[in-house]
């Protein structure tokens, strides 16, 4: 059991019920922590306690601490507490996300930068397309050249869009 899990199990009044203190109708006992407590000067909330007269308080916890003279991971186990060591594969996936992350980011970059490139170089062949003499063997070149970024830039977009929606896919997997 986890810590919330031992408090949502055991109320106060069940851990002083353990020490044979029993509240009285209004949730006080004598307090435990000072000798000269001859009236209940501690009062037993739902999940705490406060004791009036030498202001010790405290939650269930503490209460078997200061009892049994212990600390917290003794009164932790005596509730029937387990503490699970985080394993390395938890930090092993947060890298490999940040790392399937990164590599998007980088690949959508370079795809940007490809298809910037391309767009200047389309820009380039429609200028000399309309200075060159149409079907003349500069112009035909220049179409050619055209015709192949029209073809690159159109790949270019789909492979940016697969990428980006295999990226998200990778990075939903890791």
């Amino acid at each position: 059991m986890i810590l919330e899990e031992i408090k949502s199990q055991y109320s106060m009044r069940d851990i002083v019920g353990r020490y044979g203190f029993h509240p009285n109708r209004a949730g006080f006992i004598s307090c435990p922590f000072h000798k000269s407590d001859r009236t209940a000067s501690m009062k037993i909330y739902k999940d705490s306690f406060n004791c009036f007269g030498c202001s010790a308080n405290g939650d269930i916890f503490t209460f078997i601490q200061r009892m049994d003279n212990c600390d917290f991971k003794t009164a932790f186990y005596s509730l029937g507490g387990t503490y699970k060591k985080p394993s390395d594969s938890s930090k092993l996936s947060v890298y490999r996300y940040k790392r399937a992350k990164e590599k998007k980011l980088r690949k959508e970059e370079q795809l940007r930068a490809r298809l910037q490139h391309n767009n200047m170089l389309l820009g380039v062949y429609v200028v000399w397309l309309k200075r060159l003499k149409p079907l003349s063997d500069a112009w035909c070149d220049c179409m050619n050249e055209h015709t192949k970024c029209l073809g690159i830039d159109e790949e270019l977009q789909k492979e940016l869009e697969r990428g980006v929606r295999i990226g998200d896919e990778a990075i939903k997997r890791v």
